[in-house]
């Protein structure tokens, strides 16, 4: 394993075949009338396959959304500190976005347990340098890469409060499971004031109106508790398994 310094944007290390494709990439963008955008074509696929590489760990993953923008004495890093320490005691490794706030505190608290904490990072001009609870760390260059890998090797998803990226987030989950495009995984909302008030809306405005179907409302569930969640997470997969 790469030892992790918090200060390197390029902690993971590319992998044999991505070095021979990245040194042929200015070849392949070269003497077309799209080279720009094939040399963008050739730098997707070589972060896909770094992730695809940096997330193959044998631990279930459970992955933690929140806001970047909460200091260690607010209750809200408190409560998602205490989630990666209940996620990483029931056998699950914990990612995140790998930056500051609640990502911060999930990480600390699934470290803190002996669980493996990883951040799945990403490049921005401001705000989003790793935070040092971390045993695994890439820095992506492209949200939407980013999200995939998220997707693709979570067990579940813990939704913290946050902001614009955190809805984005969750609402990506959820209409993915929605239209079929992705297997049902548990979506747990932690924080039910936070949260209500979105449950509300969702109730009063989008099944009022028919935007969405009653059932739909049962691809989240929210809690205040820690164990409820990880309990509910472990049911999901029992009944997946049994299934």
């Amino acid at each position: 394993m790469t030892e992790f310094n918090p200060n390197d944007l390029d902690a993971y290390p590319p992998s044999l075949l991505e070095q021979v494709v990245g040194a042929e990439s200015e070849f392949l963008a070269g003497g077309h009338g799209h080279a720009e955008n094939t040399e963008s074509a050739v730098r997707i696929f070589l972060e896909f396959l770094r992730g695809f590489e940096f997330l193959n760990v044998d631990v279930p993953m459970v992955t933690v959304f929140g806001s970047a923008r909460f200091p260690e004495d607010h209750p809200h890093y408190i409560l998602a500190r205490k989630m990666g320490k209940t996620l990483a005691e029931a056998g699950y490794s914990v990612m995140t976005g790998g930056g500051p706030g609640i990502m911060e505190a999930a990480n600390r608290g699934a470290q803190e347990a002996g669980g493996l904490s990883i951040g799945a990072n990403i490049h921005l001009p401001h705000e989003q340098d790793p935070n040092p609870y971390l045993d695994r760390v890439m820095t992506f260059e492209h949200f939407f890469v980013r999200k995939v890998m998220m997707v693709k090797y979570s067990r579940a998803f813990v939704i913290m409060p946050g902001g614009f990226g955190t809805l984005d987030e969750l609402f990506e989950a959820i209409t993915l499971i929605q239209t079929g495009k992705m297997d049902p995984f548990p979506i747990v909302l932690m924080g039910t004031e936070f949260w209500g008030p979105m449950i509300e809306f969702f109730l009063e405005r989008l099944v009022a109106e028919g935007t969405i179907a009653a059932g739909d409302m049962e691809l989240v569930q929210i809690t205040d508790s820690c164990d409820d969640a990880v309990a509910l997470i472990q049911a999901s997969h029992k009944g997946n398994h049994n299934s």
